[in-house]
C-alpha cells in the first residue's frame, strides 16, 4: 500500500522507432553507435512507471515510451473527485512524511499538502508507521469498551510489535511468523488475566490483527515471516494525505513529458528479450515488446514495473524466454493480498465530533482459537473498524472500512445492494440503535478483480526473504554484451520500503539510474578509446 489521452492512433506504429520522425530519436552527431541514446519501453504508467521516465528523461533520453494497459495513469494510486473534495481509491497516506521521503519531498515541491503537513512537529512525529487505532470501541453487543483497557491492550500490542520487529535472525526459525510470535505472547499474557476482561481483551487483540492485515497486506499475519520482519523500514512523520487527492502527485510528474509518451490502453502481451529484432531504422534491437493489438514495439531496455500480483498470474507466459529460475521461484516466494476499502456516505454523522476511528470488536472471536467461518455470513467479522475521513466540509460525513484476505476477495463477488445492507446491519449491531439511517451513498474497491494488478500490495511471506525481494528487482540478464534487457520496478521490488508509494517511486528511480550509469560508462570507455 498502495502503490493510479488517449492517443491519436496515427502516432502508433510498429516500431518505437518510427521512420520519419527522427529529430528526437536520432543519436547525437559523431557518436559511436554502440553508445546511442538507447530506445527505453516502460511497461506501466504507476508512480514508479513514471518517475522512471520523467528521470530518464530530464537526462535527455528521448526515445522513450510508456504503455499503459489501461486508460489512466496512477495504477494502485487512484482518486475519486467527490463532492467538493476527493476521495482515495487506493494508497490512502503518506507514510511516513519526513524529508528522507521522495514522495513527500515531491509533494512539498509541487505544493501539493497542506501547511500542517509541513510543520517540523509533522516530520518528528513518531507514529510507528500505524495511524490512531482507536478513539471509540464498539463490541458487537452494542456496549463501548473502557479506554482504560483500550489503552492497556493497545500498549502491550505494540509492545509485542516492535519486538518482532527486534527478532534476532540468528535465533529465528525461518518458518516463523509474525502473526505465530504475538499469539505466542499473547499466550503467555493471558495467564495473568483476570476472568472477568480475559475474552474482551482476547477479541479486541483479534480486531488488531485483522487491522494488521490491512497494514501488512495479508490474509493471515501467519502468513508474514517474521525473520525479515525487521527489514521493512518505518520512516518518521504523521501520516497525511493530500487536499488535491494522490492522483495529483502523478500528474505532477508526468507533467514534464512530451503527451505522446504514453500510449494509454496499450495492453502488454508479451516480452520477447535476448533476441535480434529489426527497427525501422534498421538497427537490430535485443527486446520486442509484443501487445495484445498486435503492434509491436523494438528496444534496447524495458523496465517492468507491473504489480506482483499480475507476475505470479501471468509471469510464465509475459516473457520469453522465461525468467531464470531464481527470479521466477522469487515471485511465488513472496506475498501479494488484497486490501478494500468500503467507503460510505452518511447524511448525518452518529459518531462524536472529535472520532477518528472506530473500532469493531467482536465478542467470543480470539487470536489463539480458530473458528469454522461462514464466509457468506462472517465476512463483515473480518473488518476491524472505519477511519472518519477527513474535509467533511467538502466530501460530506464519510466512514472507510478496510478488509483484507480471503473476506476482502469475497466482498469483490456481492452486489452494492448486498454490501450496503451488510454494512447497515454491521453497524446498527455495534452502534446498538437498531434505527441508524443506512448510508446515503457507498462506493467499494475490487483490487484482486482488476486484472492488472490482481490484488494490492507485497509482503514477505513465510518461506521467502529479502533476498526473494532482491531476486525480484534484479535485471535479466545482469550481465555480458547486452544487460539490462529486462529490468523491474515497483513496491515488491525494494526491500525495504515494500508495499509503499516511496518505495514504488524509488525503485522506478532505481532503474532509471541504473540504465543512466551504464550509458556514462560506456561513453567514458568510448571517449578513453579515441584518446
Amino acid at each position: 500500500m498502495m502503490l493510479w489521452a488517449p492517443l491519436l492512433l496515427t502516432l502508433l506504429s510498429l516500431s518505437l522507432l518510427p521512420t520519419t520522425s527522427c529529430e528526437d530519436m536520432e543519436s547525437p552527431p559523431g557518436r559511436h553507435e554502440a553508445h546511442r541514446s538507447p530506445a527505453v519501453i516502460i511497461v506501466g504508467s504507476g508512480i514508479s512507471g513514471v518517475v522512471a521516465a520523467h528521470r530518464l528523461y530530464i537526462n535527455g533520453y528521448r526515445r522513450l515510451r510508456v504503455l499503459e494497459a489501461t486508460g489512466r495513469s496512477g495504477g494502485r494510486i487512484r482518486s475519486l473527485a467527490y463532492g467538493k473534495g476527493f476521495i482515495e481509491l487506493g494508497a490512502q497516506w503518506i507514510h511516513g512524511p519526513s524529508p528522507n521521503n521522495p514522495v513527500y519531498q515531491l509533494a512539498s515541491q509541487y505544493s501539493l499538502l497542506d501547511p500542517e503537513a509541513l510543520t517540523k512537529e509533522n516530520q518528528e512525529e513518531d507514529g510507528d508507521g500505524h495511524l490512531p487505532l482507536c478513539s471509540i470501541s464498539h463490541t458487537n453487543a452494542g456496549k463501548r469498551i473502557s479506554q482504560a483497557l483500550v489503552a492497556n491492550i493497545t500498549e502491550l500490542y505494540s509492545a509485542w510489535l516492535k519486538q518482532s520487529q527486534n527478532v534476532s535472525k540468528e535465533e529465528c526459525d525461518p518458518k516463523s511468523s509474525v502473526g505465530g510470535f504475538i499469539k505466542q505472547k499473547i499466550a503467555e499474557k493471558l495467564t495473568e488475566w483476570d476472568t472477568a476482561t480475559a475474552d474482551t481483551k482476547l477479541a479486541f487483540l483479534n480486531g488488531l490483527l485483522n487491522h494488521e492485515c490491512c497494514i501488512s497486506g495479508t490474509h493471515s499475519m501467519d502468513y508474514v515471516a517474521l525473520c525479515p520482519y525487521g527489514e521493512y523500514t518505518l520512516l518518521p512523520g504523521l501520516d497525511c494525505t493530500f487536499p488535491g487527492g494522490f492522483e495529483s502527485l502523478v500528474t505532477q510528474i508526468k507533467s514534464a513529458l512530451p503527451n505522446d509518451t504514453i500510449l494509454f490502453n496499450k495492453t502488454v502481451k508479451t516480452i520477447h528479450w535476448n533476441g535480434a529484432f529489426q527497427g525501422s531504422d534498421a538497427r537490430i534491437y535485443p527486446v520486442q515488446v509484443q501487445c495484445e493489438d498486435g503492434d509491436m514495439f523494438v528496444a534496447d531496455h524495458v523496465i517492468v514495473t507491473v504489480s506482483l500480483g499480475f507476475l505470479k498470474e501471468q509471469a510464465s507466459g509475459f516473457l520469453s524466454p522465461p525468467l531464470p529460475v531464481h527470479k521466477a521461484q522469487a515471485i511465488q516466494n513472496l506475498g501479494f493480498g488484497t486490501i478494500n476499502k468500503i467507503i460510505m456516505e452518511f447524511k448525518e454523522p452518529f459518531w462524536d465530533p472529535d472520532c477518528i476511528t472506530i473500532q469493531l470488536v467482536w465478542e467470543g472471536e480470539s487470536p489463539l482459537a480458530q473458528s469454522k467461518i461462514n464466509m457468506k455470513q462472517d465476512w463483515v467479522k473480518k473488518i476491524p473498524g472505519f477511519f472518519v475521513l477527513e474535509r467533511p466540509e467538502k466530501i460530506g460525513h464519510l466512514l472507510c472500512a478496510f478488509i483484507a484476505g480471503q473476506e476482502s476477495e469475497y466482498m469483490e463477488t456481492l452486489t452494492d445492494d448486498e454490501v450496503l445492507s451488510s454494512m447497515t446491519a454491521l453497524l446498527r449491531q455495534f452502534t446498538g440503535n437498531p434505527n441508524l439511517p443506512p448510508p446515503i451513498r457507498l462506493i467499494r474497491t475490487r483490487w484482486s478483480s482488476e486484472p492488472y494488478t490482481r490484488g494490492s500490495y507485497s509482503h514477505v511471506a513465510v518461506g521467502s526473504s529479502g533476498k526473494d525481494v532482491d531476486n525480484l528487482a534484479e535485471p535479466v540478464p545482469n550481465y555480458g554484451a547486452k544487460p539490462f534487457q529486462v529490468l523491474f520496478a515497483g513496491e515488491a521490488t525494494h526491500r525495504t520500503f515494500y508495499s509503499t508509494t516511496h518505495g514504488a517511486l524509488l525503485s522506478g528511480r532505481r532503474e532509471a539510474e541504473r540504465l543512466i550509469a551504464r550509458y556514462q560508462e560506456l561513453d567514458m570507455l568510448h571517449n578513453k578509446s579515441k584518446l
